[in-house]
């Protein structure tokens, strides 16, 4: 039995130029051509055809269903395949989760007649962020962190983020536990706080430029103070003060204690 395009289209559900197209480009060979042009499709290129449908509802690209189904000589080509998209799918549905959360905070803050912050810093410079770290830091700070934060793995922004959430919670078991925010605990977790920041490209921390790693910190430490959503980052509102004068200590020691 064989079937021309048409009915092939019919039967598969797809359109006859997607058929054509695939013929074009290598992926479904029709099974021969007709001296009248036609092409006539067989149990061998149904077959196929079935493949290339399952793979491409997965989402995966044309050229990468190809390297899959032409690699006869890797019989684990089609799960490797399979195993590569499904972790790129995993990358998508995080970046779609973060862009759902920052959309959340948003309305949540409209409709408490509050208006919303982004805490750059803290969510690692999402591209929902960006007017407003343009406004703050310049385009050059928005670049460089958004490729620096883009270019990591799943695990390594996953990693990151329990790492902020380690360093937010040191300074509320400081404050509760009765330290001056210029004693040698909260001190050294202000070196830490900034060295976090350097680790983050487009910084003035991560260029070294003193001046303006002074007036950042200090602007940070304003807003953490203030802004009433880094009293909920920080855990309570005290704790988040006392982290803003933990770090102004911690800028008004550099001329003896520098640390760029």
């Amino acid at each position: 039995m064989e079937w021309t395009v048409k009915e092939l289209a019919e039967r598969a559900g797809i359109s006859g130029r997607a058929l054509r197209h695939y013929h074009r480009i290598g992926l479904l060979q029709p099974d021969r051509v007709g001296s009248n042009g036609y092409r006539y499709y067989g149990p061998d290129s149904v077959a196929r055809l079935q493949r290339i449908l399952l793979l491409r509802d997965t989402g995966m690209a044309l050229t990468e269903i190809a390297a899959v189904l032409n690699a006869q000589e890797t019989p684990n080509a089609e799960i490797e395949a399979l195993q590569t998209h499904l972790e790129q799918l995993d990358t998508d549905r995080q970046t779609l989760e973060r862009r759902i959360a920052a959309v959340q905070h948003t309305l949540t803050m409209r409709r408490e007649g509050r208006e919303p912050r982004m805490d750059v810093m803290l969510q690692g410079f999402n591209d929902g962020y960006e007017a407003e770290v343009v406004e703050r830091w310049g385009r050059d700070a928005f670049e460089a962190s958004n490729q620096w934060w883009h270019g990591k793995s799943v695990r390594e922004q996953s990693a990151w983020k329990t790492d902020t959430e380690a360093l937010l919670a040191r300074w509320r078991e400081l404050q509760e536990a009765g330290h001056e925010p210029d004693s040698t605990a909260a001190q050294v977790q202000a070196t830490a706080h900034v060295n976090w920041f350097a680790q983050i490209p487009g910084t003035p921390t991560h260029a070294g430029d003193r001046e303006k790693s002074t007036a950042m910190v200090l602007g940070v430490a304003d807003q953490y103070e203030s802004n009433p959503d880094f009293h909920l980052t920080f855990g309570s509102e005290a704790a988040a003060r006392f982290a803003a004068n933990a770090l102004r200590n911690h800028m008004r020691r550099l001329p003896e204690h520098p640390w760029l």
